[in-house]
């Protein structure tokens, strides 16, 4: 008797439905193992019902490289940037440090220097081209800061050193080179001028 009520309840009728206890439940549709077709729900592929995903595809990986790579190459302009920023810093440094070298050179010959014997003139020095160094102080000591001059900022036609004093012993240094590299901001003719006196 048991065994017929069980059959009972689990026979399905051949309209699609189920039968159980006089009551009919229509299947859905789509859902073959509700039907007793598949007895494992979660080896069916062809129902309706979707499984949950779990890991991580791989359009999230390629999300997750590209802002990684957007990330890096910002990193490495700002480094460029810095990088060149802190050698035009270093240059003008530099060119600060020659200006106060000849300067304590001109002390130390403060007659000549006062004479005018350290004037640079309309045509200022050129560190690929320094003026040879004579027989004087005064001649000797200017192509000794050429020589600085190309050490520390390049040995070029663009890197120049100018003097002019007064007879009073007031006087300007205007020392020019090469700052393009420098990007913006840069020049090539950037300029550094100190006055003083002697």
């Amino acid at each position: 008797m048991s065994d017929m009520l069980i059959h009972a309840v689990s026979r399905v009728s051949t309209s699609g439905s189920r039968v159980a206890h006089g009551l009919a439940e229509q299947v859905p549709a789509g859902f073959p193992w509700y039907a007793g077709e598949v007895s494992d729900p979660s080896k069916c592929l062809s129902c309706g019902l979707r499984r949950t995903q779990s890991g991580v595809g791989l359009i999230e990986v390629m999300v997750a490289v590209l802002v990684l790579s957007i990330g890096f190459l910002g990193v490495a302009a700002l480094q460029v940037v810095s990088l060149s920023t802190n050698n035009s810093a270093m240059a003008r440094s530099m060119a600060v440090i020659a200006s106060y070298s000849i300067q304590d050179a001109m002390r130390a010959d403060i007659a000549n220097a006062r004479a005018g014997s350290y004037n640079t003139g309309t045509t200022p020095i050129k560190a690929n081209a320094c003026p040879a160094a004579g027989t004087t102080l005064a001649t000797w000591q200017l192509n000794q800061w050429c020589a600085e001059l190309g050490n520390r900022l390049g040995a070029a036609a663009s890197t120049t050193g100018a003097i002019k004093c007064s007879n009073t012993g007031d006087c300007t240094v205007t020392i020019t080179f090469d700052d393009s590299r420098s990007g913006v901001g840069g020049s090539n003719a950037q300029q550094v001028v100190t006055e003083g006196m002697l």
